[in-house]
């Protein structure tokens, strides 16, 4: 059993990566001129779509956000209160959401990992579950809004949370307590997408030869 601190703590990392996902959907939604339903789906897709994919395949189910309505009523006032935002604050800087995307992702690395260890996960596998928990939202978020999906790009993105969910396990391992390695782990992400981000870093292509 965990002490209570470090179910709180989960839980509320859990739920703040629903705000900023959330909210990262809804700024998708407004670029792309939806109603409010189609804000909504954007929004629920992105924050909960990585951890519905995880619970299924780890078997824990019912999923979360079924056990627990208020990652819903999370994502419905971040559509509201992101919908309000956008009409005062009609433009946002190009980095806004690709940094909203990279803080999304240091919080749900982590948390699928540690819930995929819970579940009685090897390492490697917890470290798969962590980054099906951080993209596969925003994966399913860019198909809707006809977009190639981040993990698709050329962007330093799958890498850095491989490299999360590794020092994340690897830290546990080896005895460092459960808060220290949660932040350590989301802080190795961010030291590696953020300067990504603004420095238009990517990894090699793969290339088979010249076009026609």
């Amino acid at each position: 059993m965990q002490p209570l601190f470090i179910d709180n703590l989960i839980y509320f990392i859990d739920l703040l990566g629903t705000v900023v996902f959330a909210f990262s959907g809804v700024l998708v939604a407004g670029r792309l001129k939806m109603d409010i339903i189609g804000v909504l789906v954007l929004a629920a897709v992105t924050s909960i779509g990585g951890g519905t994919i995880r619970d299924l395949l780890i078997g824990a189910t019912p999923v979360f956000w079924i056990k627990d309505s208020h990652y819903l009523l999370t994502i419905a006032l971040t559509a509201v209160a992101g919908m309000g935002i956008a009409r005062v604050q009609h433009r946002f800087p190009w980095y806004l959401l690709p940094l909203l995307d990279a803080v999304g992702l240091a919080l749900f690395v982590v948390i699928g990992a540690q819930k995929a260890l819970s579940y009685g996960t090897s390492g490697i596998i917890a470290v798969i579950m962590g980054c099906i928990t951080g993209v596969a939202g925003g994966v399913v978020r860019d198909i809707l809004a006809g977009e190639i999906p981040m993990v698709l790009r050329k962007e330093v993105y799958v890498t850095a949370c491989l490299l999360s969910g590794s020092i994340y396990v690897i830290l546990l391992d080896v005895g460092l307590g459960h808060v220290a390695s949660m932040f350590v782990s989301m802080l190795s992400l961010l030291c590696v997408r953020v300067p990504a981000i603004f420095l238009h870093l990517s990894l090699p292509t793969f290339h088979l030869g010249k076009d026609d």
